[in-house]
């Protein structure tokens, strides 16, 4: 047990691959299923175990492992978690078996390539939310883009090509962004790579600018934010069900993860400077996405502009600069990984029913599909918010925040809330309510026991979080407000934050 426990991160990296190695040979394709399953599943296991052992009053990092790797460039591989990092490990973690499940049936061509591509876009994951070393932070990111890409024009939509061709070349510009940052995080921090003392140094003022804007330019296009969100809808659109589920619910995270690991602790002069307009663009975000979200015809891209409206709440709550506003960031990160997971989950069962996304091509779906519907319900109201739901708390503490700076602002976003309940309930109201609009769609199977496997998870997650969010916010607590300190510590100015009112 103590070798499991000091070296716990390394396992959890290790297993994805050694689920690669495996499933590199076993021809049955059944077998093929099921290993990947399991090594997800112990991957899940592990994420737990993490959990019941991260100490929640600490605020700095923990379960740190440090070896020298290339000494003549003072690289190392370096992994931690903290209040931050843990709940997207353990969201990454969640979210993969689930893809497998969602896989089960859907894929069946070159199932173990689309199985290893899964597995590996985790571990790849897993180190990105874990690294204390830019220069391993930097390369895992690069591979995470390599599986979603493969992903997408091997198994996508008929448009595969052109999203995937416009998915890697937004994030090429991010990351070439992403490594001018920590290069001249490098040169300017004593040439090293270690995030921990970057993190504790103060850099001169025109440093922070240009080094800030490249980050932010980076994990802005990963998130992405309006104006950088044009490759997001095609690659839900086309991508299959379980590269929709991993890009919304976990590789998005990464800007934000970016956000509150590197350009607040490090930039805080910067990040006060330019939040004003941050601020403002995160409105204009959440509004945009839900108007967008309103006009759109086809279920995943409904589901793909909604994100970006509720992305939008994760940098307002991140660029106000108190508690209130980061947790629900935080939260909100971690809750909008579960209800877009579930809700494409649930749009991709019925894609595989009809291989049709057209809202129009269905109607009435409550007689045939009673489970079905009960659940998309549940996860629709989830997503806008509704009271007793896990995304209420996560916007609720953002406003909060928020209405420290500007209330206008509040009032604002909370009209994306609206935006939000239309939609939803538009797309509810066409799909589940009223006559099939096709003799297909008046029978239609309901959910199988695997598909029921694959959507009970996420439904209990969703009510328990929306009424009893208390140990999520333990988690994160320790963390969070060491980083609202240091940011205060370093950064008079940031009351002037004020004057955005």
């Amino acid at each position: 047990m103590d070798i499991l426990m000091g070296h716990i991160i390394s396992w959890m990296i290790l297993v994805p691959f050694l689920g690669i190695g495996i499933l590199a040979f076993v021809r049955d394709g059944e077998w093929i299923r099921r290993i990947a399953f399991g090594s997800t599943m112990v991957e899940f296991f592990l994420s737990l175990v993490l959990w019941r052992s991260f100490d929640f009053t600490q605020q700095g990092m923990q379960f740190v492992e440090r070896m020298e790797w290339m000494p003549t460039f003072n690289i190392q591989y370096a992994v931690g978690v903290d209040g931050i990092s843990i709940l997207l490990v353990i969201l990454t973690a969640l979210l993969c078996p689930l893809c497998v499940l969602c896989s089960w049936n859907a894929i069946t061509t070159r199932v173990r390539a689309y199985l290893s591509l899964i597995l590996l876009v985790e571990g790849a994951m897993i180190v990105v939310f874990t690294a204390l070393d830019l220069f391993l932070f930097f390369m895992l990111w690069e591979v995470t883009m390599i599986p979603m890409y493969f992903m997408i024009i091997l198994w996508g939509g008929p448009n595969r090509n052109t999203a995937g061709i416009k998915f890697v070349l937004y994030s090429l510009t991010g990351s070439l962004l992403l490594l001018v940052g920590i290069l001249g995080l490098y040169l300017e921090g004593g040439h090293t790579y270690d995030l921990l003392v970057l993190s504790e140094q103060t850099y001169p003022s025109t440093t922070q600018f240009w080094l800030f804007l490249a980050l932010f330019l980076a994990f802005a296009i990963k998130m992405p934010m309006v104006p950088f969100h044009t490759w997001l809808p095609d690659a839900h659109s086309e991508a299959p069900t379980a590269g929709s589920v991993i890009l919304a619910g976990v590789l998005l995270k990464m800007g934000g993860y970016g956000f509150l690991r590197f350009c607040l602790p490090m930039f805080p002069e910067a990040s006060a400077q330019f939040a004003p307009y941050i601020l403002w663009l995160s409105v204009f975000g959440i509004i945009y996405g839900g108007y967008m979200a309103l006009a759109q015809s086809d279920l995943k891209k409904l589901v793909a502009y909604s994100s970006v409206s509720h992305m939008g709440f994760v940098t307002l709550g991140i660029f106000v600069f108190n508690s209130q506003g980061i947790q629900g960031a935080i939260l909100q990160m971690f809750n909008h990984g579960i209800t877009t997971a579930a809700l494409f989950i649930t749009v991709g069962i019925l894609y595989d029913r009809t291989h049709s996304r057209a809202i129009s091509d269905y109607g009435g779906l409550h007689k045939p599909m009673p489970k079905f519907v009960a659940f998309f319900f549940l996860f629709s109201v989830a997503a806008f918010g509704l009271p007793g739901t896990c995304n209420f708390i996560g916007e609720f503490l953002v406003l909060v925040g928020t209405s420290y700076v500007s209330f206008p602002m509040v009032l604002i976003s909370m009209g994306g809330i609206v935006l939000a309940a239309a939609y939803m309930l538009w797309m509810l109201q066409r799909l589940a309510l009223g006559e099939p609009s096709t003799k297909a769609a008046g029978v239609l199977p309901d959910l199988t026991t695997r598909e029921l496997a694959s959507v009970i998870p996420l439904a209990v997650l969703v009510l328990w979080i929306g009424l009893y969010p208390g140990p999520l916010m333990e988690m994160m607590d320790a963390s969070v407000t060491h980083l609202v300190q240091q940011m205060a510590a370093s950064q008079s100015n940031i009351p002037a934050l004020t004057a955005i009112r």
